[in-house]
């Protein structure tokens, strides 16, 4: 399977298939559970990230992840947040940290919300408003690729919107592969969807045929609500 630049990628299946176990993979996060292992080959830009030598640190810089639910740092301010991720990376001077703030919240539609309480809590905000804090704080380091876990799986109505709304902002610059229970938001999101089943990639393919013309009968029989 390869996820092509500026472009969205659902992940879809029956719970427990193994979409997000797939996502996590794609920036090693899933090798920190204990117990795991690994085999095959992820390739970022012609490189296998899990060659021996390869900082996953360095890795999770390029691929970045937004959780399922949103995942401040309470202890932080809203601007900590955000420059959390620069710490890895070149010394920044102030200016250039404060300019990188601004960027990242701008970026994640969330910068006229917040500009005035930067030093408060980010605890303060609506989840929506939190999950777009991740958002920024994910792209603050210029990562290649934003991976999404259900980023919406715990927002209202308006809140998630508002997420559809950024990951077709976001792929303008970035390449996104989305995790989402929601077939009718990975057929609004997605321009490729990849369909797994019992741990196994059934099918991928341009989301229009997915949802419209799948080549496989499990895919058929699963976007079609006849199981799942």
């Amino acid at each position: 399977m390869a996820c092509r630049e500026n472009t969205v990628t659902a992940l879809i299946g029956p719970s427990g298939c193994g979409k997000s176990t797939l996502l996590r993979s794609l920036n090693r996060m899933h090798e920190l559970v204990p117990g795991t292992r690994i085999t095959g080959r992820v390739l970022l830009d012609g490189y296998d990230v899990y060659e021996a030598g390869v900082n996953p640190v360095l890795v999770r810089r390029r691929v970045g992840m937004v959780f399922q639910r949103p995942t401040p740092f309470p202890t932080m301010t809203i601007r900590e947040n955000v420059a959390a991720g620069l710490a890895v990376g070149p010394k920044l001077s102030r200016g250039e940290r404060e300019a990188i703030v601004e960027r990242s919240l701008r970026r994640a539609a969330l910068w006229d919300e917040v500009k005035d309480r930067l030093d408060e809590s980010p605890l303060d905000l609506s989840g929506g408003q939190q999950q777009r804090l991740c958002v920024a704080r994910t792209v603050a380091p210029e990562p290649e690729v934003i991976l999404l876990d259900e980023p919406t799986a715990s927002l209202d109505p308006a809140g998630a919107a508002r997420i559809e709304e950024l990951v077709q902002e976001l792929k303008r610059e970035f390449t996104v592969v989305i995790v989402t229970h929601n077939l009718q938001q990975a057929a609004r999101v997605s321009d490729v969807t990849a369909f797994l089943y019992l741990g196994e990639l059934v099918e991928v393919g341009p989301t229009s045929r997915i949802f419209t013309a799948p080549l496989k009968e499990q895919t058929e029989a699963y976007v079609t609500g006849r199981f799942g």
